[in-house]
């Protein structure tokens, strides 16, 4: 049993609401009120937070008060990507909770302090602006499945796929039949990926070590906007858990954070109003 995502009703693992909640609900609607102009890229995005509070010994990337304007009953979060093929899709689970609860803390825009579970044939798959894929093992999707996410990341959704050690081989070869036509490029540290809130000039923090190899922040771009970002040789998702789970130092946690609002805000900001 799980909490509905909407009251504290608990519900089976296998439904979104309870029955009261899904009679009610209402789709998210998002209405930016400013844009925010990337000098780097030359690409305008719709700022999604309010004022940028600076944390002691760290300035954002921006000081100026952007309006935020939310026409919703439910407030937005990150959307944990659920899927076949063995992977352990549920792995770090305290990550998104304590994202989210720092995205609420360090930007000023209220998100819900639960993080979602869809999988890609879900029927509110488009209110999430941020979809989250992690784990250790394989990964594979359907026909359908690839259709619906080609979809919904050619209409200004946003995929952020965390490589938790293991996910690699076989995501590689989803992307194949994805996107057959598009290899996964760099995403150069000049993009607003690394700088919309948060300056992170060294680009893709390195979380573990795992092959020693450098951390990667490879992308597929469509229509000239980063659709699905894909974090590498990073483990970022393990900076987000709670600090006793792999006894990350502080400085390492921080910079996982910081990137972590970066690509939330990223993720909105760059979704179509609704």
């Amino acid at each position: 049993m799980k909490p509905c995502r909407h009251c504290d009703v608990h519900i089976p693992n296998d439904t979104r609401h309870c029955p009261h909640c899904r009679g009610h609900q209402k789709r998210v609607q998002w209405a930016p009120q400013a844009t925010l102009v990337a000098a780097a890229s030359g690409v305008a995005f719709a700022v999604l937070f309010e004022n940028c509070p600076a944390l002691p010994g760290a300035e954002p990337s921006t000081q100026a008060t952007i309006e935020y304007v939310s026409v919703q009953e439910e407030l937005p979060t990150i959307a944990r990507l659920q899927y076949d093929g063995g992977g352990d899709w549920y792995a770090n689970p305290s990550s998104l909770p304590n994202l989210l609860a720092e995205i609420n803390a360090r930007t000023g825009l209220q998100v819900s302090s639960r993080p979602a579970e869809v999988r890609l044939t879900d029927p509110d798959l488009a209110d999430y602006p941020y979809l989250y894929l992690t784990g250790h093992g394989d990964v594979r999707f359907t026909d359908v499945e690839r259709d619906v996410l080609r979809s919904y990341l050619a209409a200004g959704g946003f995929l952020h796929a965390d490589d938790n050690y293991g996910l690699d081989e076989s995501f590689r070869e989803e992307l194949k039949h994805l996107f057959p036509e598009r290899d996964l490029v760099d995403v150069p540290v000049e993009h607003p990926i690394y700088h919309i809130f948060y300056e992170m000039t060294e680009g893709l923090p390195k979380v573990h070590e795992h092959d020693a190899l450098p951390a990667q922040g490879l992308g597929i771009f469509l229509d000239g906007r980063l659709a699905l970002f894909y974090t590498f040789q990073s483990d970022l998702g393990d900076g987000w858990e709670d600090p006793l789970v792999h006894g990350d130092p502080a400085e390492v946690r921080e910079n996982s954070l910081r990137m972590g609002v970066n690509l939330f805000l990223y993720a909105v900001s760059s979704s179509p109003a609704r």
